[in-house]
């Protein structure tokens, strides 16, 4: 197949004036090129990310110093809450798209449950919104509060 540069066949008179079994010059969109005002698929964007856990009853303390712990290692917890049998994760995370943020958020309890020593709880629940809806529903007066205090704190 014969390629051409996008107008060039249009310069040569169309497709109407094509000799018979002449093939049709295909164009193409360079690697790398979007529309006006599209934003590359691949651009990280910030997710509001709420993640809740619970399970079996544990050791309030223990609770809290397993919370302290996971945002020691990974600072950008926002805030969160516990109690001695249920807990809410409150944080940012950056990633392509909301898949990515969920995919990232149903690991964390997970993979951070021996380092931070978590209670053994399961994930009972997930929201994750972009940017524009979390201060869209601040904005209107619904949705959760602001994370201020950041911190771990009790329910």
């Amino acid at each position: 197949m014969r390629r051409v540069r996008q107008g060039a066949a249009a310069s040569r008179g169309g497709a109407g004036s094509r000799a018979a079994g002449e093939e049709r010059a295909l164009a193409s969109v360079a690697a790398g090129d979007r529309l006006r005002g599209e934003e590359p698929a691949d651009t990280p964007r910030l997710w509001h990310v709420t993640l809740s856990v619970s399970g079996k009853q544990a050791p309030l303390e223990e609770v809290r110093r397993a919370l302290e712990q996971l945002a020691h290692d990974h600072p950008f917890l926002l805030t969160s809450r516990y109690a001695v049998d249920h807990a809410e994760i409150r944080y940012w995370e950056e990633a392509r798209d909301l898949h990515d943020a969920a995919a990232v958020a149903l690991r964390l309890w997970g993979e951070h449950r021996q380092t931070a020593g978590l209670p053994p709880w399961e994930i009972v629940g997930l929201e994750v919104i972009d940017r524009a809806t979390y201060h869209q529903r601040i904005a209107e007066g619904y949705g959760p509060p602001p994370a201020s205090p950041v911190g771990v704190h009790p329910f």
